[in-house]
């Protein structure tokens, strides 16, 4: 497999080089330089395969060969050892869940995926490789559960301070061993710069040996796209053809790797961009300006991202066409009052309880079908996050059907510990080089 940065198609990497040095110095970051477009029997007859099967079959052939084949099963046999259901709500009208994972939350598959590739590259006595995650909700809880324990690595994940839930910070300031937390005093757009310097940094990646977590990450995105196949494979047993995915998007690594699946051959109909306030892409669809702003802090949290990082992967694999992009993609953005109304309609009309992000993608959904009366394709919109994590929207009644796991619940038992951090890149890049 080979890669190369969306800021210099001359500059072929390896797999392991694009998963140990996360986004080239460039800043851009890396893509697949081909994208195979599986066989059409496999597309024909997916609904025969389980989750493992069409994870090994759309990995083997995104990575072609990088990982020997039966290194790769073992990889996703443990990777992927829960479900993602596709559960109806309504005749055209499915839920895919994708928080039955550790730590509740979709990014279990990148995450574990990802630890694992990482794990599978590093030799004995190499260089201790030290993971620099930002999260602005799950991807830090994700990825802490995900390396906890993995050998030769050090993880530090950055969050902005007060802008988590409670469970969410529990989930990154509870693990001890090789994770370690930082409290940013600042949005995660600042968490994310940080981060980005820190590769930028020629003088640290000289002395420390830096990658990330973060979907900047190949290897947190290549696993994104098995649960879109996997959906449909699940469309297919209950009967359906045509499919409408609206996903729940904030630094759109997930609908990024949506359509990375589209280019495959999965055989999408549409796909919809479902964001809160920090409506960048939205707008850019909407007047084809792109100009990102300051994150502002909402009920969907982990969507809080005013300068999303995935979006070049999106505009690349379209070739910087906005028209043909907007053939496929539809982006709906919505406020705090109007998730909350979301929320409760989706409990009222069917009785399902819906996180603040998932409720987002339903709405955007519902949307785009009213503007599109004549559509009939099977809508699916992705759950995000288990409901549990966000106990502050939710009505006395929702939250007392709320069941929350045991392993969860024992966290608030657990000692929590972070740093506390300025926005200034000097304060991290003194702490990364003292502390390690």
């Amino acid at each position: 497999m080979k890669l190369y940065s969306t800021n210099n198609h001359d500059l072929n990497v390896d797999f392991p080089t694009a998963v140990f040095n996360s986004m080239p110095l460039d800043k851009g970051l890396y893509m697949p330089v081909n994208i195979p477009v599986l066989d059409q029997e496999f597309i024909q007859q997916i609904d025969q395969y389980t989750l493992p099967q069409i994870a090994f079959k759309v990995a083997s052939a995104l990575l072609d060969h990088a990982i020997p084949a039966a290194d790769l099963q073992k990889i996703i046999d443990e990777a992927f050892n829960f479900e993602a259901p596709v559960v109806p709500l309504e005749a055209e009208t499915y839920v895919l869940e994708l928080f039955h994972g550790p730590s509740l939350a979709f990014k279990d598959f990148g995450a574990r995926f990802m630890s694992r590739i990482m794990a599978y590259f590093l030799k004995d006595g190499e260089q201790l490789l030290d993971v620099l995650v930002a999260t602005s909700g799950d991807t830090g809880g994700a990825v802490a559960l995900g390396f906890l324990g993995v050998p030769n690595t050090r993880v530090t994940i950055l969050y902005p301070k007060g802008k988590v839930s409670e469970i969410q910070e529990l989930q990154l300031c509870t693990n001890g061993e090789n994770i370690h937390a930082i409290e940013v005093d600042g949005t995660f757009d600042d968490c994310q710069h940080l981060v980005k310097q820190a590769f930028a940094d020629e003088e640290l990646n000289r002395k420390l040996r830096l990658t990330s977590a973060n979907s900047i990450n190949i290897s947190r995105l290549i696993p994104q796209t098995l649960y879109y196949f996997n959906a449909y494979a699940q469309l297919r047993r209950a009967g359906k053809k045509e499919v409408i995915f609206s996903v729940p998007s904030g630094n759109f690594g997930n609908i990024a790797a949506g359509l990375l699946a589209y280019k495959m051959g999965l055989p999408v109909k549409q796909f919809i961009a479902a964001t809160n306030v920090n409506d960048t892409v939205p707008r850019y669809l909407k007047t084809g300006v792109y100009e990102t702003k300051p994150s502002i802090q909402t009920y969907a949290n982990a969507m809080d991202v005013g300068a999303p990082s995935n979006w070049v992967r999106i505009m690349d694999l379209f070739n910087q066409d906005k028209a043909a992009l907007q053939e496929v993609l539809k982006s709906y953005s919505y406020t705090d009052e109007e998730t909350l109304k979301g929320i409760h309609s989706i409990y009222e009309q069917f009785g399902y309880i819906a996180c603040p992000h998932t409720a987002i993608a339903w709405l955007a959904l519902e949307d785009y079908k009213k503007e599109n009366p004549q559509e009939n394709a099977t809508g699916v919109f992705l759950s995000t996050a288990h409901a549990c994590k966000f106990p502050d929207v939710f009505s006395e009644e929702m939250s007392s059907k709320i069941q929350i796991p045991v392993h969860v619940q024992e966290l608030s038992a657990k000692l929590k510990h972070a740093e506390k951090m300025d926005t200034v890149y000097d304060s991290f890049k003194s702490y990364l080089t003292t502390f390690y």
